[in-house]
């Protein structure tokens, strides 16, 4: 017979029992759900971070074990409740740290970086080594060292990595900004530099060449200073012997660098004579700049330019200006081109030769000729087919005589007369009479005026004296057609004889 009152109970009441039983089911069962739910709306951390995290508390919890007996022996506290209230301010005050140093470092990352602890991340340290005491004070110098490793040391180190754990996953490029790191990527490169391993992704065969060959340019450094000195002999067997294993014999680059490394060893010594500039001496500020440009762009921008594409621009500028005017303007903006060259880029072919001006009035152009005026035609109507041809045998037709006739011929009257037209008002077989042409006196070579060539082109003797007044004006700077025209009163020709004397731009 059951003793339980409970099970007494369910056996005497079954059907109230098993209500019972399916409501505390159901009711476990929606709880467990409900928990469920619940954990899986939270934006857990990774789960290197909850083990890491996890390993943290049991490392704490091992190093709270020591504090507890350390403060019973070492400071006293022999009460339960004040030993219990005491003993865990260092491990209370590093988990304190470690959670603002994990903000901290979530709140300065950045892509490239991983953000840095802080102050806090500090403390974890120095908490860590102020824990370190205890255990060596409880357990001596083996049993310390297992407590210490085990306690405060991997509880700082695994709090280190928990809180910058998420980081790293999450960027793993970004490099942290605290103060260790910094200290230790400073010591493993230089580290990495003074055992010759600083070019990264060489192959053991590489390295060894590069040795090598640093070997020989020593070597053969040092026979150039001492060639017969008591060593000579051993220095060029190793030298042999550096020049083999460097491959240079058989490597194109590996020689050309063994050479270009010896060359610039054995003539250091020039670098003390080299002459260069001094960086003190500025720039100096050009007397007249450039103008500035109306063309949407800056000088700058305009003399970097193709000068076709500057051509262009300028001209776009000025569309109502020749070919001449263009070149002037690009070579006043900084962007010397010749005439020809802005007829190239604006296709706009040679120019025409000069036709000079007349005088007088401008001449009739002459009549065009009438074919035929000196034949007289003879029409009529006649047969389509010639009378000796007429014939249906074509045997006869082709062996019969041909007699030729001529259908024009000459007038009676003598050829002068012929050329000659009648003075009636319709002309004789169909041909209209020409008009009379007005003669004029053709203008001569000398006759024409030079209205555009200025008076001081006129008898220029050569040399022109003016190309050393703009040599001696300008020195190395080529003037523009415009700067000469409007500083001499000259014209265009004579600007250009003395701008091509000068060193311009053809």
């Amino acid at each position: 017979m059951p003793t339980n009152p409970l099970i007494t109970w369910a056996v005497d009441h079954p059907w109230p029992a098993v209500g019972i039983t399916a409501a505390t089911f159901a009711a476990f069962g929606i709880t467990l759900w409900a928990t469920v739910r619940t954990a899986r709306a939270i934006n857990w951390p990774p789960v290197p971070f909850l083990v890491a995290g996890a390993g943290a508390i049991v490392c704490t919890a091992y190093s709270g074990d020591t504090s507890w007996r350390f403060a019973g022996e070492r400071l006293g506290m022999v009460d339960s409740t004040e030993r219990a209230l005491m003993f865990g301010a260092g491990e209370l005050a590093l988990l304190a740290c470690a959670v603002m140093a994990r903000a901290n470092k979530a709140a300065t990352a950045t892509d490239a970086t991983a953000g840095s602890a802080g102050v806090p991340g500090v403390l974890v340290w120095v908490i860590t080594g102020v824990q370190v005491i205890p255990c060596y004070a409880t357990s001596g110098i083996v049993g310390g060292t297992v407590r210490a490793v085990i306690g405060p040391v991997l509880a700082g180190l695994l709090w280190h990595l928990a809180m910058g754990l998420e980081i790293r996953v999450a960027r793993p490029e970004a490099l942290s900004t605290g103060l260790p790191a910094i200290i230790g990527r400073e010591l493993r490169e230089r580290l990495l530099s003074r055992l010759g391993l600083a070019a990264r992704d060489r192959t053991a065969e590489q390295i060894t060449r590069d040795r090598a060959t640093a070997r020989a340019v020593h070597l053969a450094a040092v026979l150039e200073l001492h060639p017969d000195g008591w060593l000579s002999g051993y220095r060029r067997r190793r030298l042999a012997a550096a020049v083999a294993r460097s491959g240079a014999g058989t490597n194109g680059e590996q020689r050309h660098r063994l050479l270009q490394q010896l060359a610039a060893r054995r003539t250091s010594g020039q670098l003390a004579t080299v002459p260069l500039a001094s960086p003190w001496a500025g720039t100096p500020v050009p007397a007249e700049p450039y103008p500035r440009t109306p063309l949407g762009v800056t000088g700058a921008q305009l003399r970097a330019m193709d000068p076709l594409a500057a051509v262009h621009l300028v001209r776009a500028a000025h569309p109502e200006d020749t070919p001449a005017e263009v070149a002037s303007w690009c070579t006043e903006y900084g962007v010397p081109v010749s005439e020809t060259q802005v007829r190239v880029a604006l296709r706009a072919g040679n120019p025409h030769p000069a036709v000079p001006a007349a005088t007088g009035a401008a001449l009739d152009p002459a009549p065009e000729p009438v074919p035929g005026a000196d034949l007289e035609l003879d029409v009529w109507s006649t047969a389509l087919v010639h009378p000796e041809v007429q014939s249906r045998v074509p045997v006869l037709a082709a062996a019969g005589a041909r007699t030729p006739q001529i259908h024009a011929r000459i007038p009676d009257r003598p050829f002068l007369e012929s050329l000659k037209f009648p003075q009636s008002s319709e002309p004789e077989y169909g041909v209209p009479a020409a008009p009379d042409v007005p003669e004029y006196p053709v203008p001569g070579p000398d006759d024409v005026p030079d209205d555009e060539v200025p008076e001081g082109d006129l008898d220029v003797p050569d040399p022109d004296p003016l190309i050393e007044q703009a040599r001696a004006k300008y020195g190395t700077t080529v003037p523009s057609f415009r700067t000469l025209k409007a500083e001499y009163g000259i014209g265009q020709d004579r600007a250009q004889r003395i701008r091509d004397a000068l060193g311009g731009t053809p």
